[in-house]
């Protein structure tokens, strides 16, 4: 099965990932460093790509080139922060 969505908790240095099928089955949850972030999805099918809408989000939807990129509101996700930033657990 192919990955259709991703999510992904922006940082200074190092991503949370997290990728679902279609039918909402996790796929992959791994931390991706800065550097290796386009070399990993040159390797995925074209998909949605969800992002807090923050001021490194603009950057990394041009960088990434993706046919969907959407970036979310943060209020939707707002239930996810924890103290002052989201913590791994919430996001998967």
């Amino acid at each position: 099965m192919k990955t259709t969505t991703v999510g992904i908790d922006l940082a200074k240095n190092v991503f949370q990932v997290h990728g679902v099928n279609e039918h909402s089955k996790k796929m992959f949850n791994r931390q991706i460093r800065r550097n290796r972030m386009i070399a990993f999805f040159t390797q995925l099918a074209p998909c949605l790509i969800g992002m807090e809408a923050c001021s490194g989000t603009h950057y990394w939807a041009r960088r990434l080139q993706a046919t969907n990129v959407f970036i979310f509101p943060v209020r939707w996700i707002a239930h996810a922060f924890n103290g002052f930033g989201m913590e791994f657990g919430n996001i998967s």
